[in-house]
């Protein structure tokens, strides 16, 4: 499979994640926020959690410092969202469901308007 190229990646990246960086960093925050996901040993951060730190760094990083361990995170965020939204719950409300709040810790509302 060729290597995606870093516009192809920056582009998928900006379509999976339709929260700011001031949205994001506000859910972070919040105990929902931290109480889903996987955490790796049992306690302390999940990996959405962390990874939501590492969107709102990158949504305020300008696109010429990018690195390439930034686009390999932004090729995984893309990937996550979009297995994620996938996998919706079928008759749940999922205004309040851990399934919306993974997505977001990610930096995708599927409540929210695209942007």
């Amino acid at each position: 499979m060729a290597e995606t190229d870093a516009d192809t990646v920056r582009r998928e990246f900006a379509e999976s994640v339709n929260m700011t960086a001031g949205e994001l960093e506000k859910w972070l925050e919040s105990d929902d926020s931290r109480a889903v996901g996987q955490k790796s040993d049992g306690s302390g951060e999940s990996t959405g959690h962390a990874s939501g730190r590492r969107i709102v760094e990158l949504l305020r990083t300008r696109k010429a410092d990018l690195t390439d361990d930034d686009l390999d995170h932004m090729r995984k965020v893309h990937g996550y969202v979009q297995r994620h939204l996938a996998q919706r719950p079928g008759k749940e409300d999922i205004g309040t469901s851990k399934w919306r709040y993974s997505l977001m810790n990610w930096g995708h509302d599927p409540l929210k308007q695209t942007r």
